[in-house]
């Protein structure tokens, strides 16, 4: 496979063979992570938190109405599990399923955001109390249509968005500490459910825009946080759901049901470059903070690794493929990078109840 950079369709459509002893290899396969229970086929049903003070990583993935926490130490020998029921109030429910998990770190504080069929909670950063609960109210869905939410990011420093399945995202405003969590705004710009949503990821830049917001049916909003949050632009649907956004650096990365990913200037909604970066439908992305590395996972048992970066007289953006991974026989749902460097990255596979873990070479 040949480097390419922005400007040009990148194929990436190749037969499921392991690439790890390619000489261009950027990662090997580590030890993998048993867990309780196996993966939902969920998009983005992975979410990782490191904590580089006590040498741990903590994962979440949804099994039904099931959250397995796994909290592994860094030389991968260690490990302590933890299971969350998903609850309304203090009361659990095991018929409400669970759409995602994610942290969400804030400059105060780490919380851990579960949404359901039910509602949004809210829990210290090791599950262990819930500060927070939201419920869902199903009178404002229209009948046969399916109640949830789905889409967890922070936003400007004291902020949790969360989406649902009308195309409403909720705005909670949190507290440096304690429980009065309020719901501070509600945001009305999509018609289709939530699929995800992300925020700025480069830190130390003042931008004009620093969340953006996906939905079923394609349509990408652009904000911009703050006491009220302002609408900069909308990206019109590509004709196939937006499964996973990240934002980083002023660089929109929107991966799709065909398989493709696009990046859009944050800026402008210009589009800069669209790979053809798998076979079937994309489930996740991820961006290493530090480094610009752009990660996806697919239907197809592809993981792929792209370098992002931004010319400095130009501000052009560039992207070049850097690493093929194949996880054999899995349809993939999950994929982060374990430290903000992108040196490691973890992958969950739709009735696989491991996470499989990968490091750089």
């Amino acid at each position: 496979m040949e480097d390419d950079v922005i400007g040009v369709t990148i194929a990436t459509k190749a037969p499921c063979t392991d690439h790890r002893s390619d000489s261009a290899a950027m990662y090997r396969k580590d030890k993998s992570i048993q867990m309780k229970s196996s993966a939902s086929s969920l998009y983005n049903n992975l979410s990782v938190l490191p904590i580089s003070d006590k040498s741990l990583t903590y994962f979440t993935v949804v099994h039904a109405n099931t959250v397995n926490m796994v909290s592994a130490s860094a030389d991968g020998l260690n490990f302590s599990h933890r299971q969350l029921q998903s609850k309304e109030g203090s009361v659990a429910l095991s018929s409400s399923l669970i759409t995602q998990a994610s942290w969400c770190v804030l400059p105060s504080r780490v919380l851990l955001v579960l949404t359901s069929q039910k509602g949004i909670q809210m829990y210290e950063s090791d599950g262990s109390i819930m500060v927070y609960w939201h419920a869902l109210d199903a009178l404002e869905t229209p009948q046969a249509q399916a109640v949830f939410a789905r889409g967890i990011a922070p936003a400007g420093g004291r902020y949790i968005c969360v989406g649902t399945s009308s195309g409403l995202v909720l705005v909670f405003d949190i507290p440096t500490k304690g429980t009065n969590i309020t719901l501070a705004e509600v945001l009305a710009e999509h018609r289709d459910a939530i699929t995800d949503i992300a925020c700025e990821t480069c830190e130390g830049k003042d931008r004009d825009v620093d969340l953006v917001t996906a939905d079923d049916s394609g349509v990408l909003c652009v904000w911009k946080s703050g006491d009220d949050f302002r609408l900069v632009m909308k990206i019109s649907a590509y004709g196939v759901t937006c499964s996973s956004v990240k934002l980083w650096d002023g660089v929109i990365a929107a991966a799709y049901g065909t398989g493709q990913i696009r990046l859009y200037d944050a800026s402008t909604g210009a589009i800069s470059a669209e790979l053809d970066s798998h076979a079937r439908w994309i489930y996740t992305l991820d961006i290493a903070p530090e480094t610009g590395r752009l990660l996806s996972g697919a239907e197809d048992s592809f993981v792929q690794i792209w370098q992002l970066s931004r010319c400095e007289e130009s501000g052009v953006i560039e992207v070049e493929h850097r690493h093929s991974e194949c996880v054999t026989d899995t349809q993939i749902c999950g994929a982060r990078f374990c430290d903000p460097q992108g040196s490691a990255f973890a992958v969950t596979g739709y009735d696989l109840n491991e996470i499989i873990r990968y490091v750089q070479l």
